[in-house]
């Protein structure tokens, strides 16, 4: 697709003040403390002077609380509805917050996500003409555990496009096709598939580049197998991150590491491209294409302990355990064909019937 120029509309009467753009902007939240509470008080008050911005809060009690009388003047602050259903308290969020929305275009984003004005204006120049944007991440700061991480967003960059923190789409589309399944692990493949399968069209500009905070090295870490289960909805990415440790295995064993260095060489060579593509080096400095082969053998090592979690039932998720990464396409399509949802029916507590991908699942 060709990169559109960002509009940047000004108000002739108030120079100083921007004009606010006709967009939603939705953000899930589930805190556990309040570290970072100012700093993230500080980006809903510059976004709110853009855009319309939902806070769909999940935090406990006393953390709403004190959300609330941070954001009172900002934002419209709201606990998930309880009469959804499901176990991705993000999706629910979602759902929640798309709902709300008083505008056609809806930026979803995860709390650690950063955009400036110009990133929202592209995005909403997008969504004149698909359903629903991709956007690129990068890390900023870049700590150890980013750099690393970083390793794996440029090899992407090659194969598709990146996994952002953020997508966004029309809210008549997304409330036309149901929203999508609170289920499920890997949310936002799955609301892409959604929006494929009902027919809507999306983009994944690879230029579209959107500032994301790190976590802590603890929370990286806490995340590697996690991730890793993720590709348990892509097949052909599972087996190839599972023939890593056989491979060198068996180049360690028939004493030939220079296999090794020039499969090194040749991911370091694989990750540069990806970030020389679409303007990537103002973004990703140079060193982090050498994170690639480092990602690849961790990835190696956390695909089998994934696929051990997928054999015990799933992955941990808030009290409970997730099987599925994110549902077949096929599937999707079946759901599309045999009922066309409307207003997220599909997943309000109503004591009817499962809907038709559930009995599917079940029957699987």
């Amino acid at each position: 697709m060709t990169r559109p120029t960002p509009a940047q509309p000004r108000d002739e009467g108030a120079a100083s003040a921007p004009v606010r753009l006709p967009m939603a902007y939705v953000l899930p939240l589930r805190a556990h403390d309040d570290g970072g509470l100012d700093e993230l008080t500080g980006y809903l008050r510059e976004l709110s002077r853009w855009v319309d911005v939902v806070v769909v809060d999940g935090s406990a009690p006393e953390l709403f609380a004190r959300h609330a009388a941070a954001w009172h003047a900002l934002v419209r602050h709201v606990p998930p509805d309880p009469a959804l259903r499901g176990r991705n308290g993000k999706v629910l969020g979602v759902l929640t917050g798309v709902a709300l929305a008083r505008h056609e275009h809806v930026v979803i984003a995860d709390d650690d996500v950063r955009y400036d004005r110009a990133a929202l204006c592209a995005v909403h120049q997008m969504l004149d003409g698909v359903d629903l944007v991709r956007p690129q991440n990068h890390f900023d700061p870049l700590p150890w555990h980013a750099w690393w991480d970083t390793g794996r967003t440029l090899l992407a960059r090659v194969f598709g496009g990146d996994w952002p923190g953020t997508l966004a789409v029309r809210r008549s589309t997304f409330l036309a096709m149901g929203g999508y399944d609170p289920d499920v692990l890997f949310e936002n493949l799955e609301l892409v598939r959604t929006v494929r399968a009902y027919g809507g069209s999306t983009a994944t500009p690879a230029w579209l580049y959107v500032r994301r905070l790190p976590p802590t090295g603890a929370h990286f870490l806490g995340q590697r197998v996690r991730q890793a289960y993720d590709e348990t909805a892509r097949p052909v990415w599972l087996l190839a991150a599972l023939a890593v440790l056989p491979a060198t295995a068996v180049a360690l064993a028939t004493r030939r590491p220079g296999l090794l260095l020039r499969a090194g060489l040749a991911t370091v060579a694989v990750a540069e491209l990806g970030r020389r593509r679409a303007g990537g080096t103002r973004v990703f400095p140079a060193h982090t294409s050498l994170a690639a082969p480092a990602w690849v053998l961790e990835r190696g090592l956390c695909a089998w302990l994934a696929v051990g979690r997928r054999l015990r039932g799933g992955v941990p998720y808030a009290g409970a355990r997730l099987r599925t990464a994110a549902n077949p396409t096929r599937l999707l399509r079946r759901r599309m064909t045999r009922r066309r949802p409307d207003d997220l029916v599909l997943w309000v507590e109503t004591g009817a019937a499962p809907p038709p991908l559930r009995a599917e699942r079940a029957a699987r």
